[in-house]
């Protein structure tokens, strides 16, 4: 039977790790807010940029462009976005999980797969793995913002353009609420025309009454946008997967808090327990020894 000494020490070190859960989450939900406005805002620039690029990307000449190229290569490159810290749940577990289970799909094609890292998480859990690594990037997540996209989406660019890889795709986690993300896998070189919002912007173009009219033509218009396109796109990635990080870190830290006190409950009821047991005992003690001395 442990001492109440070490039972009370028990129960300070879980008051103690309570309070630094709660101080947590609640710096998670701070940061969860603007993470939030920062991507809902984000968002319909980043979808509308893609369905001008698809519709663009229709009209013109695919070869035209060396972003837009389709390539017949096996060289795949897949860029991981995990977290910096911990502490957020099966954040970056779903996430490394599904990138293991897309590279070894990709490898039983026959194809040969390169990662990029975003995030020190995924950065060690894949150094650990016989995998090749191309570049990585962390500590970005502290003071996120344009210029990183601009850093990443212009090494990825310039790679693709190179022939280093023939198609790239992107695991992130979707941010859909605080206490929800969704993993996603999503191609970004070369454009695909018939994506979602290709598709949305299309039939939206047709509803008007007719194509866009670019000015000026369409060939000058694409030269311009596809690169932007990338730093958006890579930027909205960016910003999907900060804000998601916040809501599993205060779901995750709203658990442990939760957790932390049904803990001090039931070692303070056995705590209680244990000191009435001892009292009874030496009360027993007490009344034994008085009868005794009759």
């Amino acid at each position: 039977m442990p001492s109440l000494q070490s039972l009370r020490r028990k129960i300070a070190a879980f008051k103690n790790t309570q309070k630094i859960t709660k101080a947590m989450k609640m710096v998670a939900a701070a940061k969860l807010k603007r993470s939030q406005d920062r991507i809902l805002a984000a968002r319909p620039y980043a979808h509308k940029m893609r369905g001008v690029l698809s519709n663009l990307s229709q009209r013109v000449n695919r070869t035209s462009h060396p972003l837009l190229q389709k390539r017949e290569g096996k060289k795949i490159e897949i860029l991981v976005v995990t977290s910096d810290r911990g502490l957020c749940g099966g954040f970056n577990g779903n996430i490394v999980r599904k990138s293991a289970e897309f590279v070894r799909q990709c490898e039983s094609q026959g194809l040969s797969v390169n990662l990029s890292l975003i995030g020190r998480k995924g950065r060690d859990y894949f150094r650990r793995r016989s995998l090749p690594i191309r570049q990585e990037w962390t500590g970005i997540f502290d003071k996120l913002s344009f210029e990183h996209a601009i850093d990443i989406g212009g090494d990825l660019t310039e790679n693709f353009v190179k022939g280093t890889f023939d198609e790239l795709y992107v695991v992130y986690n979707e941010f859909k609420s605080a206490i929800q993300q969704r993993v996603i896998v999503e191609k970004l070189f070369p454009i695909d025309a018939a994506t979602e919002f290709g598709a949305s912007q299309a039939t939206e173009g047709s509803s008007l009454g007719g194509s866009y009219l670019y000015e000026p033509d369409e060939g000058e218009l694409l030269s311009a946008l596809v690169p932007k396109h990338f730093q958006i796109q890579t930027y909205r990635i960016l910003l999907e997967s900060a804000a998601a990080e916040h809501g599993a870190r205060m779901a995750a830290m709203d658990g442990a808090t939760r957790n932390a006190g049904q803990l001090i409950k039931k070692v303070t009821l056995y705590y209680n327990k244990t000191r009435q047991a001892a009292i009874t005992k030496e009360l027993m003690d007490i009344v034994g020894g008085a009868e005794a001395l009759k």
